[in-house]
């Protein structure tokens, strides 16, 4: 869950109370007569028997570069995501642990394209062979990127685009890894076909 200043953030930047949003309590808007929370969207999920059929994800303003590295100075919350309870809870997906940015570039084409939704879990940060991972490089900025095992130089940061003139690998021996911070493992995307 975010912290207080960031829901207070959320919640004036959707024009609801602080307490709807955070626990459901009360009417949405100060001018709103009570009511009983909305059961079709919620900010944070509850018991499975009470729990609602969406959960909210927050959606950043967050770029992460498929192409050179994006560098995001200033993040700033853009709204929230539905995403089907059910969905999150069969993946083993937890809401406070996903965030919603965008791609940027074209070195994960076919995979990812330029402007895709991507769901990040900042769970999962530690590296695995063949997934795909939303990573902070010093050099690079805020990058999208799949993560390969070699025996033989530790991780390769690779790109999809078969255009490996253009989108070639980055190496990284195994002590080197740390020098890229694992932000999150993107595990959905969502844009045009």
């Amino acid at each position: 869950m975010p912290g207080g200043a960031k829901m207070l953030a959320l919640a004036t930047a959707l024009s609801v109370r602080v307490e709807w949003l955070e626990y459901g309590r009360g009417a949405m808007r100060e001018d709103s007569p009570a009511q009983a929370p909305d059961s079709r969207i919620q900010p944070r999920s509850f018991d499975l028997q009470d729990e609602p059929e969406y959960t909210g994800v927050l959606q950043l303003t967050a770029r992460g570069s498929t192409g050179d590295g994006d560098d995001n100075p200033h993040v700033e919350i853009r709204g929230v995501m539905a995403f089907k309870s059910a969905w999150l809870r069969a993946n083993g997906l937890s809401q406070k642990h996903l965030d919603v940015i965008y791609a940027n570039g074209n070195s994960m084409e076919p995979t990812i394209n330029d402007g895709d939704v991507l769901l990040v879990d900042e769970s999962k940060i530690e590296p695995k062979d063949g997934q795909i991972f939303a990573m902070q490089s010093e050099s690079k900025g805020t990058i999208v990127k799949r993560l390969v095992r070699s025996d033989f130089v530790g991780w390769i940061i690779r790109s999809d685009n078969p255009d490996k003139a253009r989108y070639g690998d980055e190496t990284l021996r195994d002590g080197e890894i740390n020098e890229v911070r694992i932000i999150g493992r993107v595990v959905w995307r969502g844009g045009m076909l």
